[in-house]
């Protein structure tokens, strides 16, 4: 039996547990568009991201400044046709990425090692399809972290903000209630998804896609002016039903402490 209330903890990856400011899929997004004469900005790269990859496409083809710049290079508007070609360019550009970009956020190792003392599972969801993942386990393993499972965005009949990954997640890891199990990710359409599956609900700012800042970049940042982004990150992040808001994964444990201090064991 847990130690604590808290059954499993269920992770995303890029920008929670690797991939220290979710830069990577970024890159990719922004060269598709540009391999078409669309040069579009890091933020309308980052704007769906959590979300399955081809979906994501989509809605960033979809802001109507990236549509109308595409207009004007190719006369019409982008069209399902279009979307899947970049898509297909997508998946061999994003393994080249990942196999650079795929390192273990700092602390990530100790976090998961302690929750397991406590006798919680450990889960994972993503936006990646399982052929982009059998690049990033393993990189990812050789760096200390690996869940004890993992579900990926070409699993289920509907990625996020659908709840059916961590849903599937807990049925693999074979816990319930899904009340007592945590979600964590670093967007917001990865908080709709905890929340439509009636799971708790964490949020990180710090290394995640919100930022969107290599450790190096934050450490040059003034910290009035970090302190103030992730101000607005957390309000954000609890405007749209987040239970908690941490920094990093490291924070988690100290953080489930808190949970279980408040609400004592069942």
């Amino acid at each position: 039996m847990s130690s604590t209330n808290i059954l499993a903890v269920l992770l995303d990856w890029a920008g929670t547990t690797v991939d220290y400011g979710s830069r990577a899929p970024t890159q990719v997004f922004m060269e598709i568009f540009h391999r078409r004469g669309v040069e579009i900005t890091a933020e309308e790269a980052r704007g769906p991201m959590g979300r399955a990859k081809h979906e994501h496409i989509a809605m960033i083809a979809a802001v109507p400044r990236v549509a109308e710049l595409w207009r004007q290079h190719h006369g019409t508007t982008p069209i399902e046709s279009d979307v899947r070609a970049m898509y297909e360019d997508f998946l061999p550009l994003q393994k080249e990425i990942l196999r650079l970009g795929s390192s273990v956020i700092p602390g990530i190792p100790q976090a998961i090692a302690e929750l397991r003392q406590r006798g919680i599972r450990i889960g994972s969801t993503t936006g990646y399809t399982r052929e982009l993942m059998e690049i990033v386990i393993p990189i990812a393993a050789a760096e200390g972290y690996q869940p004890d499972a993992v579900i990926c965005s070409d699993e289920v009949s509907a990625g996020r903000p659908a709840p059916w990954m961590n849903i599937r997640t807990a049925e693999k890891l074979a816990v319930y209630p899904l009340h007592q199990i945590v979600v964590v990710d670093d967007t917001p359409v990865g908080i709709e998804a905890a929340k439509n599956g009636g799971m708790i609900a964490v949020a990180v700012s710090l290394t995640g896609n919100a930022l969107g800042l290599s450790e190096a970049e934050i450490q040059c940042l003034p910290r009035p002016e970090l302190q103030n982004r992730l101000s607005k990150i957390e309000k954000e992040f609890r405007s749209i039903g987040a239970d908690h808001v941490i920094l990093s994964v490291a924070e988690l444990p100290m953080l489930l402490s808190d949970i279980y201090a408040a609400r004592g064991p069942n």
